[in-house]
């Protein structure tokens, strides 16, 4: 993984957009439905590339396929792993997954999200789902080729490329876990998936790229239920042993981690903040950590890094541009972020992010927009404090 020795690199958290045909083969494939295997892929392998040469069009330094070959960055390995199905829900007197955020909010989670949203306003409760994904089996891999398609994709369009890094990205082992009823414990099923995602994380180093993890579940618990401080690190710091022993065989220095609160549109005000569990944050083996900073929950945490010393073997990757709205952010709004980390862990230390992934805000061309402006505003950056240095 590169740092900024001559100047801001920029990079992103993997989703970009998808064409709407492009997502509906994904969707069947992802569903079981029968598929002929050449043909998704004469739909995934153009898409890489155009992907591909629009963020190299943007000035984004460290790139990747921005997650053409699934339909989202967490479900896709689900339908390439043997150990799962679908059954009856149990009874819950949950009234939407974010539960703590929707107890506070409940017309808010109503009227976006549940029924309400597809039907008009009702005066039905939400409505939640009668079947769940379940873990009723010996987890392994189903589809492996699945991985090594999308990796040779990459390498072919990446090919006699100018720029810093390239990244694929791949789920943390606790991220999202379906309901386990074939395992003897929690911590036996979590051990399992650390194994079984391993070979994907070995895959896609040896094929020279930097392995992006993607782990809400270091952040999210605390906002999906009602639990202590203490409760989150309990089972934050089982997900990050996970993540170490996953990565074991892995330098450092090839792997960077997305520590995520969450990309929806939504209150947030009960993310844990980062000052508690930054220390968690910082036990996790791989180099680079990435963390939102643009948002307005997260936008002020950057100050964080002023009593808290980023080891100097770690990457700090803050998210400077916001993955929720679709207002563009300035070029010089998104310098005076950059210059905010680089001030409290040093210029080298900092790769310019996005606090979430980019493939759902409803124009396409924002987004293009959107990184255009985190390389322009990365540019700006550059010249300030090289200049500074000089």
């Amino acid at each position: 993984m590169k740092r900024s020795e001559r100047e801001i690199l920029t990079t992103h958290t993997g989703s970009l957009p998808r064409a709407g045909a492009l997502m509906a083969i994904l969707a069947k494939n992802e569903r079981g439905e029968p598929v002929d295997s050449a043909e998704l892929n004469r739909s995934i392998r153009p898409a890489v590339e155009e992907t591909v040469r629009r963020q190299v069009e943007c000035g984004i330094t460290v790139i990747n396929d921005g997650e053409q070959g699934k339909t989202n960055f967490s479900s896709y390995h689900y339908h390439r792993l043997t150990g799962f199905s679908h059954q009856p829900s149990p009874p819950s007197k949950k009234i939407h997954p974010c539960q703590a955020e929707a107890v506070d909010f409940p017309d808010f989670f109503f009227y976006r999200w549940g029924p309400a949203a597809a039907r008009g306003p009702t005066n039905e409760k939400f409505k939640m789902p009668t079947e769940d994904l379940c873990c009723t089996g010996q987890i392994g891999w189903k589809d492996f080729s699945e991985v090594e398609r999308d990796i040779a994709n990459l390498k072919d369009a990446t090919r006699n490329l100018r720029v810093a890094d390239v990244f694929v990205t791949a789920i943390s082992p606790g991220t999202y876990l379906p309901r386990n009823v074939h395992y003897r414990s929690d911590d036996e099923y979590l051990h399992a998936m650390a194994e079984t995602m391993a070979r994907e994380y070995q895959a896609i180093v040896n094929a020279g790229f930097v392995l992006q993890i993607d782990a809400p579940d270091l952040t999210v618990y605390y906002r999906m239920e009602e639990c202590t401080v203490e409760q989150h690190l309990a089972y934050m710091g089982s997900r990050v042993d996970m993540i170490n022993y996953a990565t074991r065989d892995i330098p450092p220095e090839m792997v960077r981690v997305h520590a995520c609160w969450g990309a929806d549109e939504a209150p947030h005000h009960r993310d844990i903040p980062l000052k508690e569990i930054v220390h968690e944050l910082l036990r996790l083996k791989p180099a680079g950590l990435m963390v939102p900073g643009a948002n307005g929950r997260h936008s002020h945490e950057w100050k964080l890094w002023q009593t808290v010393k980023l080891p100097a073997n770690k990457v700090l990757i803050p998210g400077v541009i916001d993955s929720t709205t679709n207002i563009i952010e300035h070029p010089e709004a998104v310098a005076e972020r950059i210059l905010n980390y680089a001030s409290v862990v040093g210029r080298e230390q900092v790769i310019g992010g996005v606090d979430c992934g980019l493939g759902y805000l409803a124009d396409p061309p924002i987004v293009w927009a959107k990184l255009r402006s985190l390389s322009e505003g990365a540019r700006l950056a550059t010249q300030a404090l090289w200049a500074k240095a000089a």
